[in-house]
């Protein structure tokens, strides 16, 4: 018997088709797994909670609900795709820190980490202004495309080198507001 997929399974953008792939049930139980985690381990230090725009603001903000511990919450936006599929290899800072990092435990939280260039860009930017701690927390985490030395501290899925949307992540701006992932089909296939 075959299953028909239904619409929700499938969706085009730019003449690309994008199929299913992390469905929002599966999404929602692994934050609540990464934030519990995070409440113990982070409990009584008062984190600083750092979401990179625009990609991690959909996790950031279910992933903070979560949160039970006193912490604070900034921003970070950086470009490095522009409306490409791949990176430019290029990070340029677009909106900084407001916040005062020195002697504070720092969570930067990342939609995605693909080959650790902007990672190792904030990273390094973070750690000039000397923090007690430096964590990385990212739903996705693509260790074949890693190109840098970074360790992840918080893994909602490790995933094959496949390009994705939905849940914050973008294809020329579009798709942010997709309740779950999908990955792009290539050559007929996922």
């Amino acid at each position: 018997m075959t299953k028909n997929k239904s619409k929700k399974d499938i969706v085009i953008l730019n003449k690309n088709t994008f199929k299913l792939y992390l469905d929002e049930k599966k999404i929602q139980k692994r934050v609540l797994q990464l934030a519990n985690k995070i409440n113990r381990e982070f409990k009584g230090k008062e984190p600083i909670f750092i979401c990179v725009l625009n990609g991690a603001f959909m996790f950031f903000s279910d992933l903070i609900r979560q949160i039970t511990i006193d912490c604070e919450v900034d921003f970070l936006k950086l470009s490095s795709y522009g409306d490409s599929k791949i990176s430019s290899g290029k990070v340029t800072l677009l909106k900084d820190l407001n916040c005062e990092v020195r002697n504070r435990n720092i969570v930067m939280v990342e939609d995605i980490v693909d080959t650790g260039l902007s990672m190792k860009y904030m990273r390094n930017l973070v750690m000039q202004q000397n923090p007690k701690s430096f964590s990385i927390a990212t739903l996705l985490l693509k260790p074949d495309s890693l190109k840098y030395d970074i360790d992840v501290d918080y893994v909602g899925f490790k995933i094959s080198n496949k390009f994705v949307v939905g849940y914050g992540l973008d294809f020329a701006q579009k798709a942010r507001n997709l309740r779950a992932i999908y990955q792009l089909k290539t050559n007929g296939k996922i």
